[in-house]
């Protein structure tokens, strides 16, 4: 349900519906916007069928409207015009085209700082690398955990690129969230509740993999339970669902873009990386995602693909990351969109 204020109502009518929401057992999740004041109340399944007509009847309320989707606080419902997500200087969700890159796992200072600087020459916007790996067979590499966390932190420091990395555990949300500006939660983890509760509370922003058999239903409902921590900064991420085909690494559903853009005020992003699993595929899947109204792509660049120790296959080179930036670029400039960086894509 969503409780609308009137325009002008006072702080202490405010409060007094909040207080009545919470005296029913239920949660208030308050938007301010221009025009209007909105509560979302949920918790429904606890509520009195009386209370919608209670609050109608306070001071500075003006109506209540229920909400029909079982995902509220991600709905349009509930909030009709789009979140944008400040990570750094980058704002994601702003109608640009945000891109964020980097290896799939952190294996050198090297390596690392080789491919921020690079990544950062051709217009990324944030920083991408795997410090905890996880991995399908105990016996791959798992990353360099906290030296790995360390590492990022340098790199970002010396090219001023915000950090993105998953975070596998609920044990080490408070250190991943020490170094890391983002916090990915992986495909695997997608429905792992009590993690994304635990990293909604670290307040930092939230990138959010579709799981690999989710529904797009189940991959709101994930994102609501960060929404329903108060954390209102999470991203969605695309990146393959699983099929019957095994011709690619995962089947990228380009569907969920525009969809997701008609059910969900959130800013989804797309990974080509790992929805294609081969890097020659990785440019003309990244032109589609865009095409279909992608906020931004999560990209996976190695200086030297043949010799990672992680997804080699579907690791771009520099100069193939280079290429993909000045054809999306292009793709971004027909549908009336820019790069989120846009003089260093075009230089």
């Amino acid at each position: 349900m969503m409780v609308i204020m009137k325009p002008g109502h006072t702080r202490e009518q405010f409060e007094d519906v909040m207080n009545r929401i919470k005296e029913e057992g239920l949660e208030g999740h308050p938007i301010v916007g221009v025009e209007r004041t909105v509560i979302g109340v949920v918790g429904l399944d606890r509520l009195h069928p009386e209370l919608a007509d209670d609050l109608e009847v306070m001071p500075g309320v003006d109506t209540t409207v229920q909400i029909s989707s079982p995902y509220k606080l991600s709905s349009r419902e509930f909030k009709r015009d789009d979140t944008v997500v400040a990570v750094g200087p980058a704002r994601i969700g702003e109608g640009t085209v945000t891109v964020i890159a980097g290896p799939c796992a952190v294996e050198s200072e090297e390596q690392l700082m080789a491919t921020a600087r690079a990544v950062k020459q051709h217009g990324a916007s944030l920083l991408r690398g795997g410090a905890f790996k996880p991995r399908t067979s105990p016996y791959g590499f798992r990353g360099l955990e906290e030296d790995g966390l360390k590492l990022l932190q340098q790199a970002s420091r010396e090219t001023g690129l915000p950090v993105v990395t998953e975070v596998m555990s609920e044990n080490t949300v408070d250190l991943v969230a020490r170094y890391a500006d983002v916090l990915q939660i992986g495909t695997r983890n997608a429905q792992n509740f009590f993690l994304l509760e635990e990293a909604a509370r670290t307040g930092k922003p939230v990138l959010l993999k579709r799981g690999m058999s989710s529904s797009v239903q189940d991959w709101l409902l994930a994102a609501e339970y960060i929404l329903n921590k108060g954390n209102r900064d999470v991203i969605l991420c695309e990146r393959g669902i699983r099929t019957f085909e095994t011709a690619t690494r995962n089947t990228m559903d380009i569907n969920a873009i525009p969809l997701v853009k008609e059910l969900s005020h959130l800013p989804i992003i797309a990974d080509p990386s790992h929805g294609t699993g081969k890097m020659k595929l990785v440019e003309p899947v990244c032109l589609g995602m865009v095409a279909a109204g992608a906020d931004g792509l999560i990209l996976e660049v190695h200086p030297t693909p043949e010799k990672a120790l992680c997804d080699g296959a579907q690791s771009l080179t520099f100069d193939a990351f280079a290429s993909v930036m000045a054809s999306t670029a292009k793709v971004a400039h027909a549908i009336g969109k820019r790069m989120e960086r846009e003089a260093a894509v075009t230089a």
